[in-house]
């Protein structure tokens, strides 16, 4: 068996290896609330914290530790600047649609210097320009429109062609007064402040029940009931099926690699491209005389192959444009992107009147969950944002407009659902998988989820995804199984590691 190279630098988000942060109690009684906040990522905590602030008691429920999911991946850009979005919004939303989108994007990135400056947070927060460019020159003309788009959307954008990337581009578009931060220091410091002002937040405490009503219940699978009058559902995937929003929701992952250059030779600004199997850009403050350079990319669908090549693909570029050092981390965010585009936030479904949601981020998820905080704020406290309307998950033009992405997205599902069981195994006994891989074997007629560690012990598990039954496919290089379906990922032993699942994978015996 030939013998792969080894994945470079440490398997680690450098979020979370620079800001541990303080643990917290899990539920351990039942409790009652004005809100109830359903996730501590950057939307929940936005969200917990505006509540606090406007005088509501909240409690926050989270699957894991506090900002230690998608956020605690991510690459932290703070921008209004989405890569190629304005003209397509100028185009299906209108002017002022786009108008919407930038003001509201842009006061997000505002509110999170301003709040970091509140509380004395030292988070890396830096002012940066944000760039998104081509190699392409065929595709000049769609970045002229673009630049023409986000300005007429009120944005401080320009078309350009110089950058201070070490390789030329032939076009670009440049949106100044954007940002990048640290933000699991930034989310820390938040949570310590819903805390302060009385907010109350539960580390380890998986939602698996909700029952709307007056008030609302929500409850655990550590058997606790928390009872409140509004219910915010921001899992970045929702963990409840009831609004069909899985049907307008794509997840995706992207790789992450950072490694240390010369502060002399780092960018002084945060790029993207959608070259090159797309390829984004930025660097935060490491040590004496250098930066880390946050280099991110190869997307692809969980479950859709193991990422051990993308990785290596990801960091030969990285090494290849940059005068970078040893590759010092590496990990993977996950995203979902909205069929139209534009994020889900508002009332969970029609018939909602205390239940919330905030979805479908699509990779921008640092603004959008500010702004997600903001609006659902408001939304609960009796007011509601001229751009309220834009995100509104109840929205009906747009769902006619989306049509054709609906269709493609849910005919990849039923691929996976239906296809993925035609298909014969991977191996065809468990005796043929080698140590540190993983495999789907059917066993006496049932699809086995099968993992063999370094030192020969079999793990085995059902391959069934327990959020719609998809059949999981295993991720060598995360040490993970896969759902291609609706994004939901499971530890070696089953254990839940993303939703939208709730119930870990069942074990089997071999």
């Amino acid at each position: 068996m030939t013998t792969r190279p080894e994945l470079p630098g440490m398997p680690e988000s450098y979020w979370m290896a620079t800001a541990p942060g303080t643990r917290r109690p899990a539920s351990e009684t039942d409790t009652t609330a004005d809100v109830a906040v359903i996730g501590a990522g950057m939307a929940g905590l936005s969200t917990a914290w505006e509540l606090t602030r406007a005088g509501r008691s909240v409690v926050v429920l989270e699957a894991d530790r506090v900002a230690a999911g998608v956020t605690g991946y991510t690459t932290a850009k703070l921008t209004a600047a989405h890569s190629l979005v304005y003209e397509r919004l100028r185009r299906t939303r209108g002017p002022e649609g786009a108008r919407q989108y930038a003001r509201s994007q842009q006061a997000a990135v505002e509110r999170i210097g301003a709040v970091a400056a509140e509380l004395g947070v030292d988070c890396d927060f830096e002012r940066s320009s944000a760039l998104t460019f081509t190699t392409d020159p065929q595709h000049r003309a769609v970045f002229e429109a673009e630049a023409e788009a986000a300005a007429e959307a009120g944005l401080d954008a320009s078309f350009v062609t110089e950058t201070d990337l070490p390789f030329p581009v032939a076009a670009a578009v440049r949106v100044a007064h954007q940002a990048r931060f640290h933000p699991r220091k930034y989310l820390l410091a938040l949570a310590d402040d819903i805390t302060a002002r009385g907010g109350v937040i539960h580390e380890r405490t998986r939602v698996t029940g909700l029952t709307e009503g007056s008030p609302c219940k929500v409850t655990t699978e550590r058997g606790t009931t928390i009872t409140a009058k509004d219910v915010v559902v921001a899992t970045h995937y929702p963990v409840f099926d009831r609004a069909l929003l899985f049907a307008r929701l794509s997840p995706r992952r992207e790789l992450v690699v950072a490694a240390p250059l010369p502060a002399s030779a780092a960018p002084e600004h945060m790029y993207i491209t959608d070259d090159m199997g797309k390829r984004s850009v930025r660097t935060a403050p490491f040590d004496e005389g250098r930066r880390l350079l946050i280099v991110t990319g190869e997307d692809f669908t969980p479950g859709a192959g193991d990422s051990h090549e993308r990785f290596l693909r990801l960091d030969a570029w990285m090494h290849a444009h940059f005068p970078v050092g040893d590759t010092a981390y590496r990990w993977a965010a996950q995203d979902n992107d909205a069929s139209d585009t534009v994020p889900l936030v508002g009332p969970f479904h029609p018939g909602a009147h205390h239940v919330y949601v905030a979805t479908g981020f699509g990779g921008w998820g640092m603004s959008g969950g500010a702004m997600a905080g903001q609006l659902l704020a408001s939304l609960i406290t009796g007011t509601e944002p001229e751009w309220a309307g834009l995100y509104d998950p109840r929205r009906l033009r747009s769902t006619v407009r989306e049509g054709a992405s609906l269709l493609k997205q849910q005919a990849e599902v039923a691929r996976h659902f239906v296809g993925d069981r035609l298909k014969s195994g991977h191996v065809d006994s468990v005796a043929e998988i080698a140590p540190g891989a993983g495999a789907v074997v059917r066993v006496e007629g049932r699809r086995c989820a099968v993992y063999r560690d370094e030192g020969g012990a079999v793990h085995a598990v059902s391959a069934r995804c327990t959020h719609l039954g998809c059949l999981v496919a295993f991720n060598e290089a995360e040490t993970a199984w896969e759902c291609p379906c609706h994004g939901s990922r499971f530890g070696v032993d089953g254990e839940v590691l993303h939703g939208p699942a709730v119930r870990p994978l069942p074990p089997r015996t071999l």
